[in-house]
């Protein structure tokens, strides 16, 4: 569902198709509603959420602390700046994720405050709110208002509906670095892109008032002075060890928040579909989402721990307002009554059959479907007639 009062010029809609699974998601919010009061729990977080957001935040604390120190070796600060990039996707994930959804407290402030741990990782809270919760979460996997399968316009093709160009032969191969450079592109580049657009995908991109451009610029500024300027003042590096700390720190996180991402839409079994002449999509929206989404190592108490819930991503687009810690639980209910519905459940079992399964998918938008192409295209041997 969109989650805020973001409008489109021309709103796409999701329209039933099938009255009986149109039945299906309001069943399924009444039995997930259930489990939460017959067991007396909260939606939001709890001592668990509360727990993790210590151990991570601080660990971005720790390890930009013993950098500032100076008191270790270039190659090991290099080693804790790899350990910064990475816990600081672990915020993202666990952290900054949940509060800008509002499921991280019951208290408004609190979920503002948390949310802007984005903010402190360089990314612009605003435009993740309308490029995420808004398009993101709303058109999953159509293209032109998913930008989330807009990676990289013109080298990474995520859908039929892309444009197919010569060098995605090879994008199995360079996906993955490109995936690196998502973090270093949201602190340098794409938010400012994103932020004076006037839509993000199809979504109308307004600024509720002047804080938004306060927001993106001071704490921008903020980051820049963090990451770039009192590293350079303060420790005995030269700018060529500098460049290459700052920049291992990016390629970690990039790659650890692409490849999860990814791994949750653009796997073997998801759809990108297209809407029909009318403009609409023909099935009602908590079914498309089954359809377009995926998880992952359900089962994995690492994935659980690290990946802030999205390796439950059917979960959490059906409830995004629901703390991650509890996705587990409802899992088993989401499972159960989309079978009772014959609505698909994807999943990837371990986190290795996800990543197998996104690198086919992208042999299978590029390398094979240039070939699929190119094979249309010859000449067909004409019959020979004998006399």
């Amino acid at each position: 569902m969109q989650e805020t009062k973001t409008t489109t010029a021309k709103m796409l809609r999701f329209v039933d198709a099938d009255p009986k699974k149109a039945q299906f998601y309001s069943t399924l919010r009444k039995r997930v509603d259930a489990y939460f009061q017959d067991n007396n729990l909260s939606k939001k977080g709890n001592f668990a959420m509360f727990l993790k957001s210590f151990i991570f935040c601080g660990g971005v604390i720790l390890f930009y602390a013993l950098i500032m120190s100076g008191q270790f070796s270039p190659p090991m600060m290099l080693l804790w700046a790899i350990c910064l990039g990475a816990f600081a996707a672990f915020v993202g994930f666990n952290v900054s994720h949940d509060a800008i959804h509002g499921s991280y407290s019951n208290n408004t402030l609190l979920n503002k405050i948390m949310g802007h741990s984005f903010s402190l990782l360089g990314a612009n809270v605003d435009v993740w709110r309308v490029s995420h919760n808004a398009a993101h979460h709303t058109y999953t996997n159509i293209a032109g208002h998913d930008e989330d399968i807009d990676v990289a316009p013109g080298l990474l093709r995520m859908s039929e509906a892309e444009k197919l160009k010569g060098i995605m032969r090879y994008q199995h191969l360079y996906a993955f670095p490109l995936y690196g450079l998502a973090s270093l592109s949201w602190v340098l580049r794409k938010d400012y892109i994103k932020f004076f657009k006037e839509k993000i995908g199809q979504v109308e991109n307004r600024k509720e008032s002047g804080w938004a451009y306060f927001n993106l610029f001071f704490f921008k500024f903020l980051y820049y002075i963090m990451f770039i300027a009192l590293p350079l003042i303060f420790l005995d590096i030269t700018v060529p060890q500098f460049l290459l700390g700052f920049l291992m720190m990016h390629l970690t996180e990039g790659l650890v928040l692409g490849l999860v991402f990814q791994l949750a839409h653009v796997v073997e079994g998801t759809d990108f579909p297209s809407p029909n002449q009318e403009g609409n999509i023909e099935e009602n929206w908590a079914i498309h989402q089954m359809h377009t989404t995926a998880n992952f190592a359900r089962e994995s108490a690492i994935a659980n721990y690290l990946c802030g819930g999205l390796n439950f991503q059917i979960e959490h687009h059906l409830f995004p307002h629901i703390c991650h810690v509890h996705y587990k639980e409802i899992s088993k209910i989401v499972e159960a009554t989309a079978k009772e519905f014959g609505v698909p459940y994807i999943e990837n079992k371990t986190f290795v059959g996800a990543l197998k399964s996104h690198y086919r998918c992208l042999k299978k938008f590029g390398k094979e479907a240039l070939e699929a192409a190119q094979q249309a295209t010859k000449p067909q041997a004409q019959p020979v007639e004998l006399s």
